[in-house]
């Protein structure tokens, strides 16, 4: 055999094992499971994303973070998704109205809390001094944290007087589009104040004070989760919502403050 024929055989047979080496074996086609969530449930998630994924060789979970109503508004307009999961009621409903999820169950309740400035440049020490805010930060009227803030607003009349009420509203100057645009406005120092979930505050201890709402006319955010009709994987999006529903899932909102949410048969 001359010298050319020789490379040209020897470079055949590395060519022929190289794949044998480059292309392990995956064990099977890695599916993906897609989350629409609530901004508020951001790092929470991501924690339990990270549980399921070792429970569930070859599964990946993808999320979409947003304001509930921007979700549910994908939703009706034909997104891909697996599982939906609110920061209130109200656009679960609107999807189970449409006959578009299945069975949605409550999987965690939040509390509102005023958040300031680390510096508090206002002073306002109590929600009794929200008025001392020249500049407060909400979420917008059909995002949930901003329905529960107006009614949160809405209640003051009764316990500290109308004049209270009226200059808490003088005193709002932005409507965000989620919670986390009310949390990172404040965190900056653009906003006096702001209402967001206390497990949202948790997340920046470094950048925000806690002020706490008076139980009389604070609200309990429900949490609902449902596997969509249409999904994808349906498989995967029940175990999904499995987990957040069992004691490891509770376990792990606990640890993030929100509030365990006892589910029967729950493992």
């Amino acid at each position: 055999m001359n010298r050319h024929k020789f490379v040209l055989v020897v470079l055949g047979a590395v060519g022929a094992t190289v794949p044998l080496f480059a292309m392990p074996a995956t064990g099977g086609e890695t599916r993906e499971v897609v989350v629409y969530a609530a901004a508020s449930l951001r790092e929470v998630f991501q924690s339990v994303a990270l549980t399921f994924e070792k429970r569930h060789p070859n599964s990946k979970v993808r999320f979409n973070f947003a304001g509930s109503q921007d979700l549910r508004v994908q939703i009706e307009q034909g997104a891909k998704v697996d599982v939906f999961a609110s920061a209130d009621w109200k656009h679960m409903q609107l999807l189970v109205d449409k006959k578009m999820v299945i069975e949605p169950a409550v999987f965690a309740r939040n509390l509102p809390v005023v958040i300031v400035p680390k510096n508090n440049p206002a002073n306002v020490r109590t929600f009794a001094d929200l008025p001392k805010a020249t500049h407060l930060v909400v979420g917008a009227a059909e995002v949930p944290i901003g329905a529960y803030t107006e009614a949160i607003f809405a209640a003051t009349e009764k316990l500290y007087g109308k004049p209270f009420h009226e200059q808490v509203l003088a005193r709002v100057r932005s409507h965000e589009l989620n919670v986390r645009q009310v949390l990172t406005k404040v965190a900056l120092g653009e906003g006096d104040a702001g209402i967001v979930y206390r497990t949202d505050a948790l997340t920046m201890p470094e950048k925000v004070q806690i002020v706490e709402i008076p139980n009389p006319i604070n609200i309990v955010a429900e949490y609902p989760i449902a596997v969509l009709k249409a999904a994808p994987h349906s498989d995967l999006a029940r175990a999904f919502v499995n987990l957040v529903l069992s004691k490891d899932g509770q376990k792990t909102l606990a640890a993030a403050g929100f509030n365990r949410v006892e589910q029967q048969g729950a493992k």
